[in-house]
């Protein structure tokens, strides 16, 4: 009877759960609480386990889950996957920027059990260093970047060789649905290790390392706004030369949804209903929204990683050189693409982005607690951009009806469509 009523538990009431646990036992044991740190320990290693076959599985599905004949569904389908890339480079340097200006750390300073190595390479040595001389010691050393290219490009070989490679695209889709089960048998491991980590933090530290959080969760907030405005704003302004206040109107409704679920695919529904009101063809926005829950993700892998990565090396003293934002920007950004449709997606994406540079994972566990707070503007974020994306190349496609997109009256109840 216990185990079936935990088990109905929101999975985000159990990791705050183990967070103001392990704070608690910290805080009461004092450094005696440090003997439950092997417990983060534990979940840290099962988050890098994942890391290597998981990467590589889902972006050679997602690059060949993709591939057509009709020239032009391709046309449409490049279009909609280079404003997805071109807004999550954009989110990625809001976030640097945003996660630079405000000192979230403050005078906090965690130890590590990593140590990094400071040894910055030329930017050429960079470019090299992403092709793998050996894709299977890249697979085995866990480098990022490396098994990134390597996936991107099996997958685009398997698209060029078509019915020959069925098999090898199939073996790989299966290997994929196994890691996405195996990441969520992992990530159920999380409220165990915020309570390990927590009791060891606030048992070591003391209860002064809970008020850097505070100023994250506002970074967050402050980068996903200026986004949203700016550079969604910006694009439906400039580029499909509509009325941005328009648009946020008639968005609202699907961003509320978004924001209270932090789902994407919960709001489905809602952002086809909005984009419905804005005018974007059935065939289009039945296409672009379901792909964008899936692969747009300027919240999760844009904004979230990089400003995460800054406060991670803040909280635990690692100082960060250009060449690392630029890492940063770029492996959030592709990394989004590819891991999106992973369950615990952003924390895929952190783990990642955090290894390119050296970071410690130690840190993952130290904002898992308030994750749940973070996702709503993560999501709200995520959907807006999909709804952006509807309208802007709908608008260059011909698939939306401009005066749809101005009339303020309600549609039928009969119309409502859901993709």
């Amino acid at each position: 009877m216990f185990l079936q009523k935990l088990k109905q538990i929101p999975f985000w009431q159990k990791v705050i759960a183990g967070f103001i646990l392990g704070a608690t036992v910290g805080l009461i044991l004092g450094e005696q609480a440090t003997a439950l740190k092997p417990l983060g320990d534990l979940f840290i290693s099962a988050i890098k386990m994942l890391v290597a076959p998981l990467i590589f599985c889902a972006i050679v599905t997602s690059i060949t889950s993709h591939n057509s004949s009709d020239g032009s569904l391709k046309w449409l389908t490049a279009k909609t996957l280079t404003m997805f890339m071109v807004t999550g480079a954009l989110a990625s340097l809001i976030g640097l920027t945003i996660g630079s200006v405000i000192d979230m750390g403050g005078t906090m300073q965690l130890a590590t059990s990593e140590v990094r190595e400071r040894n910055i390479p030329g930017f050429a040595q960079v470019l090299l260093d992403m092709i793998p001389v050996n894709p299977f010691a890249a697979l085995a050393e866990g480098k990022v970047l490396q098994i990134i290219v390597f996936a991107a490009l099996i997958g685009i070989s398997i698209n060029k060789v078509g019915e020959k490679a069925q098999p090898l695209k199939q073996a790989i889709d299966a290997g994929a649905e196994v890691m996405y089960s195996l990441t969520s048998l992992v990530l159920k491991l999380t409220p165990i290790g915020v309570f390990g980590l927590m009791a060891w933090v606030v048992g070591k530290y003391g209860l002064s390392t809970m008020l850097p959080l505070a100023k994250f969760i506002g970074a967050i907030y402050l980068a996903a706004f200026i986004h949203i405005i700016f550079v969604y704003g910006g694009f439906v302004t400039f580029i499909a030369k509509l009325n941005p206040i328009q648009f946020f109107r008639k968005a609202l409704p699907a961003q509320l949804v978004a924001f209270t679920t932090a789902s994407s695919f919960g709001t489905l529904p809602a952002s086809t209903r909005s984009t419905e009101s804005m005018g974007v063809s059935k065939g289009y926005r039945s296409f672009v929204l379901p792909l964008g829950a899936t692969m747009n993700m300027d919240g999760c892998g844009g904004i979230y990683p990089a400003i995460a990565a800054i406060f991670i090396a803040q909280i635990f003293g690692v100082p960060l050189e250009a060449k690392d934002y630029l890492l940063i920007a770029a492996t959030a950004t592709i990394a989004s693409i590819g891991t999106a449709g992973v369950p615990g997606s952003a924390m895929v994406m952190l783990t990642v982005t955090l290894g390119v540079v050296g970071l410690p994972l130690e840190g993952i566990a130290f904002i898992a607690a308030i994750d749940r707070v973070i996702d709503m503007i993560r999501t709200a974020t995520n959907v807006t951009g999909d709804m952006m994306t509807a309208v802007v190349v709908g608008k260059s496609e011909g698939q939306l009806d401009e005066e749809q997109f101005y009339s303020n009256e309600p549609l039928p109840e009969d119309h409502k469509q859901v993709a």
